[in-house]
């Protein structure tokens, strides 16, 4: 199975908090023949199977909790999928710093090359080639 890892991320996280939480779950979900990739493959191919594009976080939850409760699950076939996980990403102090550094590094960077493509401005020649006019 290939997909988004923040997406296998997200669930994972989901399902340990639950397991924390609930204590029939915690037993159900160490299951030695249960895994996030195989869960992960079951979510995709139902949500292939309903035709639907999008789901609530309960709905998608729900499934993942759905997989490992069922010990006779059909989990289907892999699939190549992007997930989109509409979750605000919490970055460390150490990221943010580095994202920092990266931006500004592309601001001067940026700024030298608009600096160096720069064409020098011609001076307009005369059209008059060199000869003066009498204008009054």
């Amino acid at each position: 199975m290939n997909t988004t890892l923040h997406f296998k991320r997200t669930i994972q996280a989901y399902l340990a908090q639950r397991a924390m939480e609930d204590e029939l779950f915690a037993v159900t979900y160490k299951k030695t023949n249960k895994n996030i990739d195989d869960c992960c493959t079951y979510i995709l191919n139902e949500v292939r199977k309903s035709g639907c594009n999008g789901f609530t976080d309960g709905e998608v939850f729900s499934m993942a909790v759905h997989y490992y409760d069922e010990d006779n699950i059909e989990i289907g076939k892999p699939i190549n999928a992007q997930v989109v996980v509409n979750h605000t990403v919490e970055l460390t102090p150490e990221e943010k710093e580095e994202a920092r550094r990266q931006a500004i590094q592309r601001v001067q960077s940026e700024a030298y090359t608009r600096m160096t493509q720069r064409k020098p401005t011609t001076k307009k020649e005369n059209s008059n080639n060199g000869q003066m006019t009498l204008i009054f």
